[in-house]
């Protein structure tokens, strides 16, 4: 993974939102392995302590489990992993559209500046 700490959020919940992301996304599969603590913390910078904190928080949201000898490992659960991809789409639009609010930009701007840039990307003027 490809850890990106900032100062701005505490350590344990920046990893969290990071391993969300990375089942949400399927970088991390579901029924995959994760890494040690340790190895993990290692990988990410961060004391292991902090590493156990965001597994753990990871483990009550459902979206790991614990097998007592084996590790750690994402859950098969594609419900759980749905609803985490939701969630973490819903804190991106929501985030965006208070930006653009604080930008003065009403509803009806931000949709056409959405579908400006979506016909742009597609290239040939659609949506």
């Amino acid at each position: 993974m490809d850890w990106q700490i900032r100062d701005d959020a505490p350590i344990y919940s920046q990893l969290v939102t990071q391993i969300k992301l990375g089942i949400a996304a399927g970088a991390l599969s579901p029924g995959e392995r994760l890494p040690s603590v340790r190895d993990l913390a290692t990988e990410a910078g961060v004391n292991p302590n902090t590493m156990q904190r965001a597994l753990q928080e990871l483990e009550r949201q459902g979206l790991v489990y614990s097998q007592r000898t084996s590790g750690r490992f994402v859950t098969e659960d594609t419900d759980v992993i749905e609803n985490a991809k939701s969630s973490l789409a819903d804190e991106q639009v929501r985030s965006f559209l208070d930006a653009m609010a604080r930008l003065g930009y009403l509803r009806d701007d931000i949709l056409r500046l959405l579908e400006a840039r979506i016909r742009e990307e597609s290239g040939n003027g659609e949506l």
